[in-house]
């Protein structure tokens, strides 16, 4: 829990002065995606692990 929140502070504070909504909004939405992406990636490695798959 304690990561989680330390994790959540980071976001908040990363994005406080940023200034330029745009710039916000831009960063916002790739920090979102880049987090999705990471997990699809997670996940899909954690799939091939589970089955079986040879990484030769």
């Amino acid at each position: 829990m304690k990561k989680i929140l330390l994790v959540k502070e980071i976001y908040l504070e990363a994005f406080r002065n940023l200034g330029h909504i745009i710039i916000e909004r831009y960063f916002k939405f790739f920090a979102w995606f880049s987090f999705v992406m990471f997990f699809i990636v997670l996940y899909a490695f954690v799939y091939r692990i589970a089955t079986g798959f040879a990484f030769d």
